[in-house]
């Protein structure tokens, strides 16, 4: 498992910030020089105002450095995010943004998920769907339910999962939230 601290946490999450409010005020931001943020990760920038989902979109493959893709995923969240209206400058201080570092992810079977662990991954043809892990919690979802859910996101059939070309991988996931309180590792 990944293992960053709160405090490097809490600097993604105000970097994510500044990459949003940059795009506001057209200010540059510093992008972050520590040698553990430099790591290429997966990662997904989580938007949330009055604790309801405003935006999400993140790289599940470890293709840049962390802190830049911090950067790119908190602006795609906030203006890109295809299900959402984009982020108004009004918006910028009503959410509350969560960051899920991410594991590489690996082929897996469906017996091999684990709920309060594993995010998913489908790929079937040419569609492709993911689920973060905190996502099962939140909705309270079985083992059987998750697997459909990312089928059904990837616009797929629920079943889908039974066919013989579909793929399932598996990734793990430090989830960090921004609260009333400051920034705290989220627990599933």
């Amino acid at each position: 498992m990944l293992v960053y601290t709160t405090k490097a946490a809490k600097k993604l999450i105000e970097l994510a910030r500044q990459a949003i409010r940059s795009e506001f005020t057209g200010k540059k931001i510093k992008v972050l020089e520590d040698k553990k943020l430099r790591e290429k990760r997966g990662v997904f920038v989580t938007l949330k105002k009055k604790g309801e989902l405003r935006g999400c979109i993140g790289f599940p493959e470890p293709v840049m450095p962390l802190n830049k893709a911090v950067v790119q995923a908190a602006k795609y969240a906030a203006f890109s995010d295809p299900r959402f209206p984009p982020l108004k400058k009004e918006e910028l201080d009503k959410i509350k943004i969560e960051i899920s570092i991410l594991t590489k992810p690996k082929i897996c079977k469906p017996e091999d998920v684990k709920i309060g662990e594993d995010g998913l991954i489908c790929e079937y043809k040419r569609y492709y769907g993911l689920l973060l892990p905190q996502v099962a919690t939140e909705h309270k979802m079985s083992r059987e339910e998750f697997i459909e859910a990312v089928c059904m996101k990837a616009g797929l059939s629920r079943d889908a999962w039974g066919k013989p070309d579909f793929k399932l991988y598996k990734f793990r996931a430090q989830i960090f939230e921004e609260t009333g309180s400051g920034v705290v590792e989220k627990s599933l």
